[in-house]
């Protein structure tokens, strides 16, 4: 089954706040980004978390120690999971299950692979001589040998994933249904095909946030996976 996260990429905490009204009947789960961490901070992502599964999305990428640090402050927060990038290497990745284990050993963590915006030309100027699916391998492993819950990653990249790994969770940005615009994604599938794949959670926000009826959006979706 994949789960459906509505990534609330809203202007302003006034425009969430309206949108989780409108749609949180038919939400389980919700990942919330960096501008409306910054804009309302610790206090809003308590606010939803009685109510809904909250992914925070910050993909926490430096040195372990402050990796760790900040691990451990998020964790205090009791969400349902955390994002980081696999290329902050194992050590930090470890450091990162170590301080989450201390403080709350249910919140999952997730490390991006490779950004959904990055295609296979861009990836050529950013590691000559590896290819993209060399790289997602290599950090799918990484990944699970460093013992954190899952990766985030293209929905072009399920396949290679799951090939390398079957116990990792698989988050999975950059889904369009059919006739919606393309926008930043460059690696993209529609939900079913997602879903097909083996995703365990697909991530949606503008093809949702941006429609006439956002709830129309979202019900058509859950349909399409359900």
């Amino acid at each position: 089954m994949s789960e459906i996260v509505l990534a609330l990429d809203t202007e302003d905490l006034a425009s969430a706040d309206r949108m989780l009204e409108l749609l949180g009947s038919k939400l389980k789960f919700v990942k919330i980004g960096p501008r409306l961490f910054y804009l309302g901070g610790r206090n809003f992502v308590m606010s939803l978390k009685n109510r809904w599964n909250v992914l925070l999305d910050v993909k926490l990428h430096d040195i372990p120690n402050t990796v760790g640090g900040a691990v451990s402050a998020l964790a205090e927060m009791g969400i349902f999971g955390l994002t980081l990038h696999v290329a902050g290497g194992e050590k930090m990745l470890r450091e990162a299950v170590k301080r989450r284990d201390e403080v709350n050993p249910d919140m999952k963590i997730f490390g991006v692979t490779v950004l959904t915006s990055i295609d296979e030309s861009e990836w050529g100027a950013l590691a000559p001589g590896s290819t993209l699916e060399e790289a997602i391998k290599a950090r799918t492993r990484l990944a699970e040998r460093s013992g954190i819950d899952g990766v985030v990653c293209s929905p072009k990249d399920l396949t290679t994933v799951k090939e390398v790994s079957g116990k990792l969770l698989t988050l999975v940005p950059g889904v369009r249904p059919k006739g919606v615009s393309l926008d930043d994604q460059a690696r993209i599938m529609t939900p079913a095909e997602a879903k097909k794949r083996g995703a365990d959670f697909i991530v949606l926000g503008r093809p949702i946030l941006a429609a006439p009826d956002p709830l129309e959006a979202l019900t058509g979706i859950m349909n399409e996976v359900g």
